[in-house]
């Protein structure tokens, strides 16, 4: 293979995701020979992904879950597959025109569209994510709503009643939201309880809401529901998503969009 910049361990674990999506049980010579590297690192990968609930240690490799048990802090997120987050973000940022009011949801994926929405003019923008609040104000098109509430440190926003109150006395022209595990049939799932009446409140209103989740989360689910796909007007993913699995979401009537990500080059020879 080509000399270009090394994957870092999470976008090395992204890709042994990836490949789980595919095959959903991968035995640790497998592991070595996909991702090229050594059994000691491979079994350090599973141990990651493990303690994060994002897959399950089989005795021989690993398997994905069943359920997603709790998520990553936002300073792992933030550099977790930043190809695919960049693509969606792009792409999700071509929704968004002139004098919108739209709601832009807690997480390092939409926070991603902020750089795509410096052109846009009399935009007001409502957010519950702190870096992404932090980041709009310095754009100066933007009326920048700041929604209260109790402050998850751990991924730099607010959740809970406070914080659905305040959705819940605006209207808004398109809800951007997040997500940690979706699936076709399942829906939108999320480990932590807080998020779910936040993130019910910015659907119900909002004239359309439109979900942003790379393949990589596809087909996994926690315990909380939030909504069925086929509540959202649009959902924008990577070009990654299995054509199989694209065919499942567009049937729930929802407009999917899956954006084109540039390769990222290994070091790998």
């Amino acid at each position: 293979m080509a000399a270009g910049t090394p994957l870092i361990p999470e976008q090395r674990r992204q890709e042994l995701l990836r490949h789980l999506r595919r095959e959903r049980v991968l035995s640790f010579r497998q592991i070595t020979e996909l991702l090229g590297v050594s059994s000691m690192t491979a079994r350090r990968d599973v141990a990651k992904l493990a303690t994060e609930g994002r897959v399950r240690a089989t005795a021989g490799g690993a398997a994905m879950p069943v359920r997603v048990l709790a998520e990553p802090i936002r300073s792992e997120k933030a550099v977790t597959d930043m190809p695919l987050k960049a693509a969606i973000a792009k792409a999700a940022a071509g929704l968004v025109e002139d004098s919108m009011s739209v709601y832009l949801d807690a997480g390092t994926t939409v926070h991603a569209m902020v750089p795509h929405l410096e052109k846009i003019t009399r935009l007001t923008a409502v957010t519950n994510d702190l870096a992404t609040a932090q980041a709009l104000t310095h754009l100066p098109g933007v009326e920048l709503i700041c929604v209260g509430g109790r402050v998850d440190k751990s991924n730099e926003s607010t959740l809970g009643r406070l914080a659905a109150l305040t959705i819940s006395e605006l209207s808004l022209d398109v809800a951007f939201l997040s997500s940690s595990s979706w699936d076709a049939q399942i829906g939108v799932t999320t480990p932590v309880e807080a998020k779910v009446e936040v993130k019910r409140a910015a659907l119900a209103h909002s004239a359309n809401a439109v979900l942003l989740a790379d393949s990589a989360k596809y087909g996994s689910s926690a315990q909380y529901r939030v909504l069925d796909l086929a509540e959202l007007g649009t959902v924008v993913t990577d070009d990654r998503l299995a054509d199989s699995d694209a065919e499942r979401v567009q049937a729930n009537g929802v407009e999917l969009l899956r954006a084109e990500v540039e390769p990222v080059l290994d070091a790998r020879a």
